[in-house]
């Protein structure tokens, strides 16, 4: 039976500064079975090393001009 996952959603389009922070505490919340939706208004490509390098897989994916989703879960 393939794993079921809980979804998490963080949209960072409205937060006020930098999201960085609240990030790191929705992934240091994570469970094994959990994952996050991150939402931005642009690609987080800065996000990315730091995710590989606290061991998260991540799939980002373009849903308009100014709308990326990121799906982030444990390795």
């Amino acid at each position: 039976m393939p794993m079921t996952h809980s979804e998490h959603r963080l949209d960072v389009r409205e937060i006020e500064g930098p999201p960085f922070g609240e990030i790191m505490a929705a992934l240091d919340g994570l469970e094994a079975d959990e994952r996050l939706r991150l939402i931005a208004g642009f690609e987080p490509k800065p996000l990315y090393e730091v995710l590989e390098t606290r061991g998260f897989t991540y799939q980002p994916e373009r849903r308009a001009d100014e709308e990326w989703h990121v799906l982030i879960e444990l390795a």
